[in-house]
């Protein structure tokens, strides 16, 4: 049995805040901040809604997309590290919002990876048979825990929630690898120190320029495939600059490439499933593309999914 996307969704918060904006509460202008991260605005949750709530919003465009009712979700998995509350977690939260009384319930803690995370531990569960629909949402608040005066990374980041749930697909599609990893040395370049998030910006770069593309074109070769036959990436949005490095060891035209990041900043574990929604209905996506999903993360972690789209 194959694993696959039989259907995703998103939810972004109304509130825009522009760089136009931050210029206005901080040392910076639009100008610095679209060259060096490619970033025009980004959505804020405000005080009524938290990062449960971000998920059921999007959760039901997934599960309708998938023509699925709440009962027939086998388990939810949320990956976060923006909470409501320490504990009980967001997919038990969830399941109450759905009333998804017959699934499992945990969250997953990777950073920007987590719903890469969250992907490819659903799919152990569908291609064993133990479960048959898993809903995965990737969803961050992270305006609550950023810095609003510090210059270097409250430009950087954006509240959102995009979901997708996985299920059996047709042999030849679904799944065709992927490639998780994690090193804990690095944890130090991007972390929450005490009430805010942290980062050693030339770090995390250095990293990420390497690894993205490195685990994009390992999961093409495991796969079975070459760079050429990528029809369409969608890296994390996390910076324009490193996003086009995985474009470029690709080989890829800049229209295969998603590029949310403009106008959502870096949502974290939401980044990917919200672009990955979008271009689904958009049109960018279509059955039988051949489709790389990628991202790095604190931790540091990363990871990477090749698949063929279709059920």
């Amino acid at each position: 049995m194959k694993a696959g996307f039989i259907g995703t969704g998103h939810y972004v918060p109304e509130k825009v805040v522009t760089n136009a904006d931050l210029e206005k509460i901080v040392d910076t202008n639009d100008e610095w901040i679209r060259t060096r991260t490619g970033i025009e605005e980004r959505r804020i949750a405000d005080d009524t809604m938290d990062t449960s709530d971000l998920a059921y919003e999007a959760a039901l465009k997934a599960m309708e997309d998938a023509s699925i009712t709440a009962d027939e979700i086998d388990m939810i998995l949320i990956a976060t590290v923006t909470p409501d509350t320490p504990f009980p977690s967001v997919s038990c939260m969830l399941q109450e919002k759905l009333g998804a009384t017959n699934a499992a319930a945990m969250d997953v803690s990777a950073a920007c990876s987590g719903f890469m995370y969250g992907v490819i531990t659903a799919k152990q569960f569908i291609e064993t048979e133990a479960y048959k629909n898993v809903l995965i949402v990737g969803v961050e608040k992270l305006s609550k825990i950023t810095d609003w005066s510090d210059r270097n990374t409250c430009v950087l980041f954006g509240d959102g929630a995009g979901a997708a749930v996985l299920g059996p697909v047709s042999d030849d599609k679904g799944i065709l690898s992927f490639e998780l990893g994690a090193d804990g040395g690095g944890g130090k370049y991007l972390l929450q120190d005490k009430d805010y998030i942290s980062m050693n910006g030339r770090e995390v770069f250095k990293f990420a320029v390497r690894q993205m593309p490195e685990s994009s074109v390992h999961v093409v070769e495991k796969a079975g495939f070459n760079k050429e036959d990528v029809d369409y990436l969608i890296p994390h949005q996390a910076n324009i600059r490193i996003m086009e490095a995985a474009r470029q060891r690709l080989g890829i035209p800049e229209e295969k490439m998603s590029t949310s990041v403009k106008r959502y900043g870096n949502t974290s574990a939401a980044s990917i499933p919200i672009a990955l929604s979008e271009d689904v209905k958009n049109g960018k996506i279509k059955d039988n593309d051949l489709v790389v999903l990628v991202g790095f993360g604190g931790g540091l972690t990363w990871g990477a999914i090749a698949l063929k789209w279709g059920k």
